[in-house]
Parts: C-alpha cells; sequence; structure tokens
C-alpha cells in the first residue's frame, strides 16, 4: 500500500473541488444579495429584460471592477454620465463567505507551508476569475432616454434624435482589480482568524499583527450591526421599508462607516444636485442639498439633528471594547503603550480603507443644441469625499487612547483571571 505525502493530504482536504465550492458560493452569495437589494429598489422593471444584467454589473462593482457609463444621442446632442460606487453590503458577504471558504479546510492546524497555501490560494483564483470573466461579459446594457414633454422632446421628435444610455465593463481592468480584492480577502482572513496556520516563517505575526486584525474587523462588523438596527427600528416606525431594505442589501457599509468617522471627528464633502433619489437619513439629504459643496461633520450635522453627538459615545464603546479584544487576544505581559501604538496603527489603516471605498461619485445630462446644458430634469450630480489627512490624525488620536486603556483594562482583567486566551509574554 502507497504511503502518502502530507502534500498529498493537504491536496485532498482543499483540491479543485473544494475551490470550485468556495468561488461559487462567493460569486452566488453576492448575486442573491444584489439581486434581493436591486429589486426592493424597484431594478426588477427596468425595460428590455436588464434586471440580470444590473446584478452582474452590481457584483463587478462590489469587488473594485470598472462598469462604464455610455451615452449616444446623435451629432446634434451631447450626453455625460458617469458613475464611481462600491456597493459595500455586496462587498462584505462575498468577502465573509470567501473567507470562510477559504479557512475552512485549514481548521484545527498550527503551521501550514507557504507553498501549499499559496496553491489553495490560486486554484481559487483560477476559478474565480472566470466566474468574474463571465459576469463581466454579461453587464452590459443599453436604455433609450425620454426626453419628457418640453422644448427637448420637440427638438427630439424635429431632429430624429433617440438617446440612448448604457452601461458596459471594462474586462480587462475588472479582472486585475477583482483579482486584487480577492487576494486582499485571502490575506485579511489568514489575518484575522486566530485558528487559522501560518507559514513558520509568519508566526511572529499571530502575537503582533492578528489581535489588531481582528479587533479591526470586529469593529466594523459592529457598526454594520449597528446600523442593521437603526434601519430596522426606521423600517418599521416610520415606513418606506423597501427603500430602506434597499440600503441595507446594497450599501449600508457606505453608510454605517463613514458615520463611524464622523463620530470620530472626521470631515466628508459632498453634494447632491438634481432628481437624485438618494436612499439615506434625512439629515443628510438635508445637508447635501445645498446650493454649494456641503461639509458633514457632527457640527454641521448637528444644526439639523442634535441626536448626531452620540456618534462620539457610540464610537467611544466600540473602540474601547475593540482595544479590549486586542490586548485579551495578545501575549500576556504586553505593555500598555504598545498596545496603543498597535491600536493607532490598526485603526488608522481602517479608516484609510473606509475612505477609499466609501468615496461616491455620479453625473448624468443631456442637451440639444445646447438647449437643456446638461442640466434641468435630465441631469444630476453627486459626490461625497473625506477629508483625508484629518481623518486619519484623528484615528491616530483616538487609536492611541483606546489602545492605552484596552490595554490596562485586559491587563486588569488577566489577573483576576477572568480574560483571554493563554498566551506567551512579550519583551517589553
Amino acid at each position: 500500500m502507497s504511503a502518502h505525502t502530507p502534500h498529498d493530504q493537504a491536496v485532498s482536504r482543499h483540491g479543485w473541488v473544494r475551490a470550485i465550492v468556495v468561488a461559487l458560493a462567493g460569486l452566488l452569495a453576492m448575486g442573491v444579495v444584489a439581486a434581493l437589494g436591486l429589486w426592493a429598489a424597484g431594478a426588477a422593471d427596468l425595460p428590455q429584460g436588464a434586471f440580470p444584467r444590473v446584478i452582474a454589473a452590481t457584483v463587478v462593482t462590489s469587488v473594485g471592477g470598472t462598469v462604464e457609463l455610455s451615452g449616444n444621442a446623435g451629432g446634434l446632442a451631447d450626453t455625460q454620465a458617469g458613475l464611481t460606487v462600491i456597493p459595500l453590503s455586496v462587498t462584505l458577504v462575498g468577502a465573509l463567505v470567501v473567507g470562510a471558504g477559504f479557512l475552512r479546510p485549514l481548521r484545527h492546524r498550527a503551521v501550514a507551508g507557504a507553498a501549499e497555501l499559496a496553491g489553495w490560494a490560486a486554484r481559487i483564483a483560477v476559478l474565480w476569475l472566470l466566474g468574474l470573466l463571465g459576469l463581466a461579459l454579461a453587464a452590459r446594457q443599453t436604455f433609450t432616454v425620454s426626453l419628457g414633454d418640453d422644448t427637448l422632446s420637440d427638438l427630439g421628435e424635429l431632429f430624429d434624435i433617440s438617446p440612448e444610455a448604457g452601461f458596459t465593463t471594462d474586462v480587462p481592468l475588472t479582472l486585475v482589480v477583482g483579482l486584487v480584492w480577492l487576494a486582499g480577502v485571502l490575506v485579511l482572513a489568514l489575518l484575522v482568524s486566530p485558528g487559522a496556520p501560518l507559514p513558520p516563517g509568519l508566526l511572529r505575526l499571530h502575537r503582533s499583527v492578528r489581535p489588531a486584525a481582528y479587533a479591526m474587523v470586529l469593529l466594523l462588523l459592529c457598526c454594520v450591526v449597528l446600523g442593521l438596527l437603526v434601519a430596522l427600528v426606521v423600517a418599521a416606525t416610520r415606513g418606506h421599508a423597501a427603500q430602506t431594505f434597499a440600503v441595507v442589501l446594497l450599501g449600508l457599509p457606505n453608510l454605517a462607516w463613514p458615520a463611524f468617522t464622523i463620530g470620530l471627528g472626521a470631515t466628508w464633502n459632498g453634494r447632491v444636485e438634481g432628481p437624485f433619489g438618494l436612499p439615506m437619513p434625512q439629515v443628510l439629504d438635508e445637508v447635501l442639498r445645498s446650493p454649494d459643496d456641503a461639509r458633514l461633520n457632527l457640527g454641521t450635522l448637528a444644526e439639523h439633528d442634535s441626536r448626531v453627538w452620540w456618534l462620539i459615545a457610540v464610537d467611544a464603546a466600540l473602540l474601547l471594547l475593540a482595544a479590549f479584544v486586542m490586548a485579551a487576544h495578545s501575549p500576556a505581559g504586553t505593555r500598555a503603550w504598545r498596545h496603543a501604538v498597535r491600536m493607532a496603527v490598526a485603526l488608522v489603516l481602517t479608516v484609510l480603507m473606509i475612505c477609499l471605498v466609501g468615496r461616491i461619485s455620479a453625473h448624468y445630462g443631456l442637451s440639444v443644441l445646447g438647449i437643456g446644458d446638461l442640466g434641468g430634469d435630465l441631469s444630476g450630480e453627486l459626490f461625497l469625499r473625506p477629508e483625508v489627512w484629518s481623518a486619519l490624525g484623528l484615528a491616530a488620536l483616538w487609536g492611541l487612547v483606546a489602545g492605552f486603556l484596552g490595554g490596562l483594562l485586559a491587563g486588569a482583567a488577566r489577573r483576576r483571571g477572568r480574560a483571554g486566551p493563554p498566551g506567551r509574554a512579550e519583551p517589553p
């Protein structure tokens, strides 16, 4: 009877069949969430059977892929359109499913070779790219745009102008960005999971990086859970249930994570102009619909609703919890100042991620013979972007304070024998 090497046993645990399951499960979960969110938003009524293609486009954008808007109104008309937004609810679901599938065959092990982990990730990546390629090719559609009942409509009939708008994908760029997204998810899954095996040369990360990464993921998930609770209360008490569930299924982190940074004191700049129907809290819509660019921070939001000051207390509680969890999962004997520095670095990176993925930009417009000037009912503009450097500075300050206090609390709890898994002492 032939003997099986450890490598052969590893391949049998996570071979091509399991890789197919992981890749398909991730894409299917994202597609289901996107479909439900778009259905709640009313996209199922789009003409020309466009609903499946819009679902595909939503999944593509959720992994950072590029969906390009296009327009064609002939030589006597002009069209402009652009869209940059990541549906982070779909992104989050996909990351959780793919990360869990990647880690499942690796559980109950302390160490895994770099070649084994790379081979397992490569199998998933090949099948992931094939699935993403199919979605990118399917995510394209063209619609005819109505000119309404005013002068533009009369000109359209006179010159036989039938404006069209649509979307397509940049397939090569989508595949590259989608592969980078997958690599980030798999690396983060290894860093976050306390029980995931690491290559021998990276075992040091288990004591230094892994507790902070775990705490930051927990922090982000807590923000989303709190946002979900608020959304459910709003849906139950104020109506608009379909609109609220569309937000939950498509863009809940798009609201919850920037709100977290605002609670830290950060400022976002934005504006809403035109007939954009935004599923956002009323206070945000009131601030953003101003003649000039609006500043979103605690002060400007409090002018419309004083309850936003509670964001400070919520953020403080979440950060203290995250810092305590990080310290409790760190080696016993780690000094409080080390916890403070690690928490600050981790929080700065987390806020930077929010600033990068939370940006929103959208515009569209149409003019015929210069009439309309890309304005009126056939145009609109929306953008939301952070003041990055001030946000990062505030994150560093909050992280230092929360990390130090969390380290002290974890140390006191350990001394009373009530906290954390045992770990080797770390030199001061």
